[in-house]
């Protein structure tokens, strides 16, 4: 259904704006929490109608300073290429899934 995809810094505008619902997760390569949740997202992809857009935070630092991100993993929900909510940290699918649910029905 949904699809997982690299952004870097360059192609940002264009990955946010290309679907309907994209969900941006900045992480790092040496952040636990951010590869705790990488599964949870390659499901929810999977599952919904939606684009995983993974912005690696070492490799691109412009993105992140842009959106404020302080802490990784940091998740942007974007609705036509508008930011509709944030949320910082790992936490299980099924907080995700009401999360989702509460702006993508």
């Amino acid at each position: 259904m949904g699809q997982v995809v690299e952004a870097s810094d360059s192609d940002f505008s264009s990955v946010i704006s290309d679907s309907e619902w994209v969900l941006v997760d900045f992480w790092a390569p040496w952040c636990g929490p951010c590869r705790a949740l990488s599964p949870v997202l390659n499901s929810i992809a999977d599952e919904r109608e939606i684009t995983i857009a993974k912005v690696n935070t070492d490799q691109n630092p412009v993105t992140p300073g842009e959106y404020g991100v302080r802490g990784i993993p940091y998740l942007v929900l974007f609705h036509n290429g508008k930011p509709v909510d944030q949320h910082t940290g790992a936490a299980p699918k099924p907080y995700f899934d009401e999360w989702l649910n509460r702006h993508m029905t």
